[in-house]
């Protein structure tokens, strides 16, 4: 059984003829209504995606469709081209405690406010989120920059200071990046 589940919410004509030609589809489907849509959508993984006549979430997870017709074949090309964005943009986020790190955009946002980063800053971050210890300078040195660990440069200091000051001043945080005596974590 795939992972993938199809959610067709009050749609029983286009569940009725997407159950005829199940052993064709690489989705499970699924029939939802009002009563258990919310307990069922609780239980899914992120691969998901819902189908109704009306517009119900502005999630990524939903196709709309009107009235208007559609050949199957256009419609389960659609379907599939949707799973597949939604699974890279899976892919392209990153959780960095309340944050969240969009690697395709180069923006990093918590709530409602944004902030575009340099694709350095952006590759910075993502290196020190995944380290579970302090990173010194001259690893971020070689594995950020490429540089030859015996070339004595501030340069990561100026661009973590940069940083620093910019998240600073978008999101009131002090401590996203901390400097510890072995070197500097995300907080």
């Amino acid at each position: 059984m795939s992972s993938k589940k199809l959610i067709i919410y009050e749609y029983d004509t286009l569940f009725n003829i997407l159950n005829e030609i199940k052993e064709n589809c690489n989705f499970e489907i699924i029939k939802a209504d009002k009563k258990n849509f919310d307990n069922l959508k609780k239980g899914l993984n992120l691969d998901f995606l819902v189908i109704s006549k009306n517009k119900r979430d502005s999630s990524t997870n939903y196709l709309d469709l009107d009235d208007t017709p559609i050949k199957i074949n256009k419609l389960l090309e659609l379907i599939n081209i949707k799973f597949l964005r939604n699974k890279f943009n899976l892919q392209s986020e990153v959780k960095i405690g309340s944050y969240n790190l969009n690697l395709n955009s180069r923006q990093i946002s918590k709530k409602e406010k944004k902030l575009n980063l340099t694709e350095r800053e952006a590759n910075l971050i993502v290196y020190l989120n995944r380290s579970s210890l302090p990173v010194k300078i001259e690893e971020l040195q070689k594995e950020v920059w490429g540089y030859n660990d015996k070339l004595e440069t501030h340069t990561v200091e100026t661009h973590i200071y940069r940083l620093r000051k910019k998240i600073k001043e978008n999101f009131n945080d002090e401590n996203f990046i901390i400097n510890l005596k072995d070197g500097y974590k995300i907080n």
